[in-house]
């Protein structure tokens, strides 16, 4: 059986948002066109108290994009974003969510990050995903969504980990890009690992 897991499109990453992700928005018309081919369809949310220690306002004298140590783990800081019960935090009003089985809550605990949707930054904890993949009889997962080199990454390394087929459509994916290659170099990652690289193409011709 196979399934879509559908990340973090969130109006906190798109343009305009608290930690947007250039041209984010321009992937929510493929990522809806690409659902129409799956009878299952899982989506992530970010869903970070407000004081969250990942966010560099919660540490004095530190700005968005320095690093630290969170639970021994490097960590970048970002923004304030996707903060529990606001705006930021909800879908894109222009995600197509009527066939969304269920949503998986990340970044919840205040003292580590989370951008995997299986686990927490220290596979700490588990969001229950992976669990509910296979109750459902799920071995195939197909990835899309933001960003591509972070929560998009992380979650096809922990679904390949987890003895998942993995599959990354590339063109229905944005990076962050804190360094201008990074989107390439997590694709090349993914890749590495296991993960099957496709375009949006390859799934709608079918």
């Amino acid at each position: 059986m196979k399934a879509l897991l559908v990340i973090d499109i969130q109006n906190d990453f798109l343009p305009g948002g608290a930690l947007e992700v250039k041209d984010g928005d321009q992937i929510i018309s493929v990522i809806n066109k690409i659902m129409k081919k799956f009878d299952w369809i899982i989506a992530t949310q970010d869903w970070h108290p407000a004081d969250h220690k990942s966010f560099a306002s919660q540490h004095k004298g530190k700005s968005p994009g320095e690093m630290i140590k969170l639970k021994d783990l490097d960590q970048v800081l970002w923004p304030d974003h996707c903060i529990q019960g606001t705006v930021g935090a909800e879908f894109s009003k222009k995600l197509d969510l009527s066939k969304i089985k269920k949503v998986f809550v990340k970044g919840t605990d205040q003292e580590i990050d989370s951008y995997s949707g299986f686990f927490d930054n220290g596979h700490l904890k588990s969001t229950g995903l992976s669990d509910y993949l296979r109750n459902s009889l799920i071995d195939e997962v197909f990835i899309v969504g933001l960003a591509t080199d972070y929560c998009v990454k992380f979650t096809v390394l922990d679904s390949i980990r987890e003895g998942f087929k993995t599959y990354v459509v590339a063109d229905a994916t944005k990076a962050v890009n804190l360094k201008p290659d990074d989107y390439e170099a997590a694709l090349d990652e993914m890749k590495q690992s296991g993960a099957v690289l496709l375009n949006s193409q390859d799934l709608l011709s079918d």
